[in-house]
């Protein structure tokens, strides 16, 4: 006895049926190109795969051109004056801003200031708590709070 098979449930319709189309369009296309790219001989296709690898070698010889050094600016090298409190950390002698958050980070690393479990925030003692004004900081914020102590 002959059964009949039952035909392949259908799927629903897509919400968004033009954009599917174009896609679909778009995918065709490369399709019809690449089959016409595979009946060429194969002669030509082996003669331009060593053209190819010769032209990203020329690229990359020319971006090998040394790059401008870069001029500092002259406002991140001009000395500040420092508050009292802040002297009492990084020191009492004018220090451009660059260099005052480089001697706080080393005053945080040699202290152990830096939090244990996020190494983002900052724990202040008697020191540093008179220049943030809280007791910890983010290494973020930190930065902004050192412009109210530098004229």
């Amino acid at each position: 006895m002959a059964t009949a098979k039952k035909a392949p449930a259908k799927k629903a319709p897509a919400k968004k049926a033009a954009p599917a189309k174009k896609v679909a369009a778009k995918k065709a296309a490369p399709a019809k190109k690449a089959a016409a790219k595979s009946a060429a001989p194969a002669k030509k296709v082996a003669a331009k795969a060593p053209a190819k690898t010769a032209a990203p070698a020329k690229k990359a010889a020319a971006k090998k051109v040394p790059a401008k050094k870069r001029t500092p600016n002259a406002a991140f090298m001009k000395a500040l004056t420092l508050s009292p409190a802040l002297a009492a950390v990084v020191g009492d002698k004018p220090l451009p801003r660059t260099e005052i958050v480089s001697k706080l980070w080393v005053y945080i690393k040699s202290k152990g200031l830096q939090d244990k479990v996020n190494k983002r925030m900052i724990n202040a003692d008697d020191k540093l708590k008179a220049v943030f004004g809280k007791p910890q900081v983010s290494m973020f914020e930190m930065a902004g709070l050192i412009g109210k102590h530098v004229k």
